[in-house]
């Protein structure tokens, strides 16, 4: 009779093809759970699609809490999207790039928002929040306001004081410009701007008199020709692109009057103990991750090293004020947040030339690189604040 056992290559064959197939079927099941991750991820996602002049939806309801807006640039530009709460912003992205999307993940309280959509001059939507029994639940557990009202006080003393320094600096740009001095105007541009990215964080809360600032050319129709583009970044259009003070004079006048109406506002719009930390760290975060790659705030003048020490101020600052809370209850993440200043304010250091820093298209991209890095590291340490204070969830 012949000899019924295998050869001992074939068993080996047969095993290592069970093997294989195991294997497979591993990895298969694998990758079937991380797509359904993946789509549920998508799936709790709210996608809005922005395309010329429009965005598709443009009323959204959303459960209160933490949401997440995945923004489709359809455009041939780059464009933000705002949450607006009134006259106040609550979350935004800028500079989505044409082809491109980003993602905005937001902490809703229940309520009606307005949001915007691409250029400034688009129609505006709505947002309705609807509450839930965490948001309730989170409302109940608010913890005492008393601590927080001292460094609360302080910080309006601090936009008064900001708002008034903004204001004489915009005044002497202002008449350098009416006295047609160009070489005066373009260096007086410097501390004016300084002066605004130290209130940058709180004043970008208020949407529209902010856009009439700060608002940069892309976001309007015709560009640096269209006739809404104003505020500082048209100045520094023809003060350092143009190099002629053109038609400035109105818009010098216009920025005097919008940076006295910004310091009045600042002052008159009460701010929440869990927005102190927030304005900053999304100030950060746009600093992280658009300003410092792209140089595009000021991409007339490249003196945007100059703004970002501006928002370092801004955020030592509130650091400042509220560190005997942090000293309490906190002081490993003080530790950390003062480690995170520290090398943000070293990085810039780096870049210092006599009184002001050097010019940003000096800046290598990995130097740019290592500004955005400790900029999202300090955001980072920033945004440990709130739950250490009792203020997250709310």
């Amino acid at each position: 009779m012949p000899d019924q056992t295998p050869p001992r290559a074939l068993r080996w064959a047969v095993a290592g093809s069970v093997i294989v197939m195991i294997a497979a079927g591993g990895l298969f099941y694998y990758a079937a759970q991380m797509a359904a991750a993946k789509r549920q991820a998508n799936h709790d996602q709210v996608q809005v699609t922005i395309a010329s002049h429009s965005c598709e939806p443009n009323a959204l309801t959303v459960p209160a809490g933490r949401a997440s807006f995945r923004i489709v640039n359809r455009s041939d530009r780059a464009v933000e999207w705002e949450i607006l709460d009134g006259v106040l912003v609550i979350e935004e992205r800028e500079n989505i790039a044409p082809g491109l999307s980003q993602v905005i993940n937001a902490n809703l309280l229940p309520g009606d928002y307005t949001i915007t959509c691409g250029l400034l001059s688009n129609p505006r939507g709505t947002l309705h929040v609807t509450p839930t029994a965490a948001s309730d639940a989170a409302a109940k557990a608010r913890p005492a306001m008393l601590a927080f009202v001292g460094p609360l006080s302080e910080y309006r003393v601090y936009l008064s004081s900001q708002g008034a320094a903004l204001i004489k600096t915009v005044t002497a740009l202002e008449q350098a410009i009416a006295a047609g001095d160009l070489p005066q105007a373009q260096a007086l541009y410097l501390p004016a701007r300084a002066a605004y990215q130290r209130l940058a964080p709180a004043a970008q809360r208020l949407a529209q008199l902010d856009n009439g600032i700060n608002a940069r050319a892309d976001y309007f129709e015709k560009r640096e020709q269209d006739p809404q583009f104003v505020g500082f970044h048209r100045i520094e259009y023809g003060l350092f692109q143009q190099r002629n003070l053109d038609g400035l004079a109105p818009i010098a006048q216009r920025l005097l009057t919008d940076v006295t109406a910004l310091k009045q506002q600042l002052l008159a719009q009460s701010l929440p103990p869990e927005q102190l930390v927030n304005i900053l760290v999304r100030n950060l975060d746009n600093l992280a991750q658009v300003r410092a790659g792209s140089g595009e705030e000021e991409r007339y003048s490249h003196s945007d090293l100059n703004g970002f020490a501006g928002n370092l101020d801004a955020s030592r600052k509130v650091v400042e004020l509220l560190r005997p809370l942090l000293a309490k209850s906190a002081a490993p993440l003080l530790a950390t947040i003062d480690s995170a200043l520290g090398d943000l304010d070293a990085e810039l250091g780096g870049f210092k030339v006599d009184e002001g820093f050097a010019s940003y298209d000096s800046v290598s991209a990995e130097q740019r690189q290592q500004i955005g890095d400790k900029a999202k590291a300090l955001a980072v340490a920033l945004d440990g604040i709130d739950p250490a204070l009792g203020l997250s969830g709310l």
